[in-house]
C-alpha cells in the first residue's frame, strides 16, 4: 500500500474508520525528509492493518492548526478519527509501530 496524500478535502473521511498514522511535515524540514523513508516502509507494514498518510503543513496549515501542531515531524495514530498517540520529533520505526500495534 502507498502513503495517502492527505488534503482538506480528504482528511476528515480519511481518518473516521480505521487506524492511520498520519506523518504532519513540511517540505523544508530536515528531519521529516529524514522520515520519509521511514513512513513508506510503514505503509508496506501495516498494509490490510492501518492506513499510512502524509500531510503537508504548508499546503493545509488550518488542519495542522487544529490538531496544534506546533513543530515538525508529527505523527499522530488516530483510531476511528479520535486522536491515540502523538510522536513529536523524529522517533525510532519500532515507536511507529507499536502505536500501531504490528
Amino acid at each position: 500500500m502507498s502513503v495517502i496524500k492527505l488534503n482538506a478535502e480528504n482528511f476528515d473521511e480519511t481518518i473516521s474508520s480505521g487506524k492511520i498514522l498520519v506523518d504532519f511535515w513540511a517540505e523544508w524540514c530536515g528531519p521529516c525528509k529524514m522520515l520519509a523513508p521511514i513512513i513508506e516502509e510503514l505503509a508496506k507494514d501495516a498494509e490490510g492493518y492501518a492506513k499510512i498518510a502524509k500531510l503537508d503543513i504548508e499546503e493545509e496549515s488550518a488542519l495542522a492548526a487544529r490538531y496544534k501542531v506546533m513543530s515538525i515531524p508529527t505523527v499522530i495514530f488516530f483510531e476511528n478519527g479520535v486522536e491515540i498517540k502523538r510522536f513529536v520529533g523524529m522517533q525510532p520505526k519500532t515507536n511507529y509501530l507499536a502505536a500501531l500495534g504490528i
